[in-house]
């Protein structure tokens, strides 16, 4: 996951949410200390699901796989009353390319390595079955050092993500139900990750129905069998990866030496020493994991909590989740729709 503070600092950019802000979407609904800025629901749907064109949000839907159908939709549908596909595709590039130039200088050591090997990393790998990536493929690089870095991250990103949804949809789990296994498979409690997806109670009561009916979970915890699907499906997920790990052979370390070591060299505040996760990105993935207590507890959280003051954080993907036993209220519908309550008071 070295590439993932690289590609994924686009969802929590300031300078996207400001530019997103100025096409008519509401602001982030609320930031770190460090500045880290958390995404407002339409704007993410739109911005991540423009790189595919002006879709409806039923394809976007569709794509990033795991969200609620009910959320995504009308908040594409609020997206592109707004603004079109290109222009805030545009706004995309242009926010995650400025802060990586914020953070990291316009040319940080290492930048043409990186760039060189995520290439030679990118350049065979097909658009079949492959949504996201193919749409980002469409787009070509930006044309600037650093865009043209993000842009192959990126791809990356995106490819594994859509592998991935080959491989649980393929082994016949419906978002729901993948989404609570992978909370049991990262030690997590049911239903505090896979809430940030936008899921009610109701869908989530009967996804736990059906995955103990199918006997992959029992009492809250994984069934042998349950342990065997959800690690099958990381290795499917893998193995389609294959593909960029034979790309890069023998010069696999070595990128991830770059990502990695990156921040020592660019003279970023706080790269002091190296560390296993020390990226060129710590302010938006170490600072994540260092302020886990945060008044917000649901990323793209437009309401205002309840009685919850602790969170816990899944640091690779930046986002924040609420603690077992907390009452919140989570918003991802646009500024024009209501919010739906999601209410969890019990620790299941």
């Amino acid at each position: 996951m070295a590439i993932e503070p690289v590609a994924g600092q686009v969802y929590f950019s300031p300078e996207c949410h400001a530019a997103y802000a100025a096409l008519g979407f509401a602001p982030s609904p609320g930031a770190l200390p460090s500045g880290v800025q958390f995404p407002d629901g339409a704007a993410y749907f739109t911005s991540r699901g423009s790189v595919m064109g002006q879709v409806p949000g039923e394809v976007v839907a569709a794509a990033f796989a795991v969200f609620n159908p009910e959320a995504v939709v009308p908040a594409v549908g609020f997206g592109w009353s707004k603004v079109d596909a290109a222009t805030i595709c545009e706004a995309r590039t242009q926010g995650a390319v400025a802060q990586l130039v914020r953070v990291l200088g316009p040319e940080p050591e290492g930048l043409r390595t990186a760039t060189a090997l995520l290439a030679q990393a990118t350049a065979s790998l097909r658009p079949e079955g492959k949504p996201l990536f193919a749409g980002l493929l469409s787009l070509g690089l930006p044309g600037d050092p650093i865009g043209d870095m993000w842009r192959l991250a990126d791809l990356l990103r995106e490819y594994r993500g859509d592998a991935h949804t080959a491989a649980w949809t393929s082994a016949g789990l419906h978002a729901t139900e993948v989404g609570l296994l992978t909370e049991l498979y990262w030690g997590l409690p049911l239903r505090t990750y896979v809430r940030t997806r936008a899921w009610t109670d109701e869908q989530l009561t009967a996804a736990e129905t059906q995955l103990a009916e199918k006997r992959l979970i029992a009492d809250g915890a994984f069934t042998p069998e349950g342990r065997a699907l959800r690690e099958s499906i990381e290795q499917a997920t893998d193995a389609q990866c294959e593909v960029i790990l034979d790309a890069l052979g023998d010069s696999f370390d070595e990128l991830v030496a770059v990502l990695t070591r990156g921040a020592l060299r660019s003279g970023m505040p706080g790269a002091t020493r190296p560390r296993a996760r020390t990226t060129w990105l710590p302010s938006v993935e170490r600072q994540a994991s260092d302020r886990c207590s945060v008044p917000s507890p649901g990323v793209m959280n437009r309401a205002s909590p309840g009685s919850c003051t602790r969170a816990v954080c899944h640091t690779l993907a930046g986002l924040t989740m609420a603690s077992p036993g907390c009452n919140f209220t989570t918003c991802w519908a646009p500024p024009s729709s209501s919010c739906t309550t999601s209410t969890r008071p019990d620790r299941r």
